[in-house]
């Protein structure tokens, strides 16, 4: 896994960053993103490098003590700085239990084209990082700050529209701080301090419980899922950022419509389908709030990501 690992870092150096032509919309900037050029955002390789030692180290003790504390308070808001540190916490969590996918062309077409919709949203300067993981699953993750991932499966089910009604659909998450909410609300329940009230008894064991407690809420929460109400409005306004980055709207419903004919003990859709409202509520209540105000922005041609990939030279899926 190391070795993946590395092999992955090494490639995503390649990445390119999102170029001046993003300040504008449209689908003919969106094209010029994938042909490359330069720009003026740091590139999201590294911040992913970033995550890459808190994979195999945990949290400094002391570190995750205080952003315990911090999530644990019931007042007062989380700055950003901290809420990008609770978010790469969070991310490495994901990353412990699948590793990124070993394909640097892919991981860099993901973060181009994530961190254009991301450019459309209400957070713009969020150091938004996009990954792939190497998990023939059908899913997708947020965690604060502004770092997303996908699976191999959703790459492999969806074209370029739906993954791009996928990825509005996770910043959303990050730009309305649900998980940071849910986090806190978790902390503060007290979900994961009962280990605090029967086994501690030195101050070190204290700060070693806190570390394994904020784990323990990651996991929790990604196993669980959000509140119903953060996934419709996730729904809602990322079908609106989707169209806004010059996608078709019905690019997230068509991914709902494939969820909706999933058995729920299919292994590969199991955990989205547990984690999320169903499918068939989810396309009710967006039929209801979009109505036909996203018509004329429909029916536009979407893009096979295959065809993304192969001038990089990744083989057709």
């Amino acid at each position: 896994m190391k070795r993946t690992l590395v092999a992955v870092t090494a490639g995503l150096l390649l990445a390119v960053s999102l170029p001046a032509c993003a300040q504008s919309k449209g689908l003919g900037a969106l094209g010029s993103i994938f042909a490359g050029g330069g720009g003026g955002q740091p590139s999201p390789a590294s911040v992913l490098g970033n995550l890459l030692p808190v994979v195999a180290q945990p949290a400094a003790q002391p570190q995750a003590n205080d952003l315990f504390a911090l999530l644990s308070q019931s007042q007062g808001e989380i700055d950003e700085g901290k809420e990008i540190e609770i978010g790469r916490q969070l991310a490495a969590v994901l990353l412990g239990s699948k590793p990124l996918l070993a394909d640097a062309p892919t991981q860099r077409y993901v973060n181009q084209l994530g961190r254009w919709i991301a450019m459309q949203s209400t957070r713009p300067s969020l150091p938004w990082t996009f990954g792939v993981l190497d998990d023939p699953g059908f899913n997708a993750f947020a965690a604060p700050g502004g770092f997303v991932f996908i699976t191999k499966g959703v790459l492999d089910r969806v074209d370029e529209a739906e993954l791009a009604g996928i990825l509005a659909h996770e910043v959303t998450h990050v730009t309305e701080r649900h998980h940071l909410n849910a986090l806190r609300s978790k902390a503060r329940a007290g979900l994961a301090t009962q280990l605090l009230a029967s086994q501690i008894r030195t101050n070190n064991a204290v700060a070693g419980a806190l570390s394994q407690q904020l784990l323990a809420l990651g996991k929790n929460l990604y196993s669980s899922g959000l509140d119903q109400a953060d996934e419709f409005q996730a729904d809602r306004t990322g079908v609106t950022l989707a169209a806004r980055s010059g996608f078709d709207p019905y690019g997230l419903p068509g991914v709902l419509q494939q969820l909706r004919v999933q058995a729920p003990d299919n292994p590969l859709f199991a955990l989205s389908l547990s984690t999320h409202p169903p499918a068939q509520q989810r396309l009710e209540l967006l039929g209801q709030a979009m109505g036909h105000r996203l018509d004329p922005l429909s029916g536009k041609p979407s893009v096979k990501i295959a065809q993304r990939l192969a001038p990089a030279g990744t083989a057709k899926r």
